[in-house]
């Protein structure tokens, strides 16, 4: 179990190294509560995945996809894995992040406040 644990950390590691453009603009946006006090982290194991960014205190995931990620069958099981755990998943493509970034950011303004509390806080 150790070692599972390890891996998965190493591999978050390995990601947030090589975040893509649109990943890194996102979390210059995200990082020290500067959406609505929110806080998030990025590249964070959940299970045996790892998810772009999660505001742990709302359970919402939020995930930026390149044109490899299109209509795959892995992310709607994976969010589905995820969706059985009540965490909300919101998908947004790279251009997206990269060129409309203030709506991105409407987007998951409107969500947190959607998204109810986690229960043991």
């Amino acid at each position: 179990m150790r070692e599972a644990k390890e891996i998965e950390t190493n591999r978050a590691r390995r990601l947030r190294r090589n975040a893509t453009d649109a990943e890194t603009a996102l979390w210059q946006k995200l990082r020290a509560r500067a959406l609505l006090g929110h806080k998030f982290v990025r590249q964070e194991p959940i299970g045996h995945y790892t998810v772009d960014f999660i505001c742990r205190e709302r359970r919402l995931i939020i995930e930026v996809d390149g044109g490899q990620h299109a209509a795959s069958p892995r992310n709607e099981v994976r969010d589905q894995w995820l969706r059985d755990r009540n965490y909300r998943v919101l998908r947004f493509w790279n251009n997206d992040v990269l060129g409309n970034i203030n709506g991105v950011l409407e987007t998951i303004a409107v969500a947190l406040g959607e998204t109810p509390p986690h229960p043991d806080r």
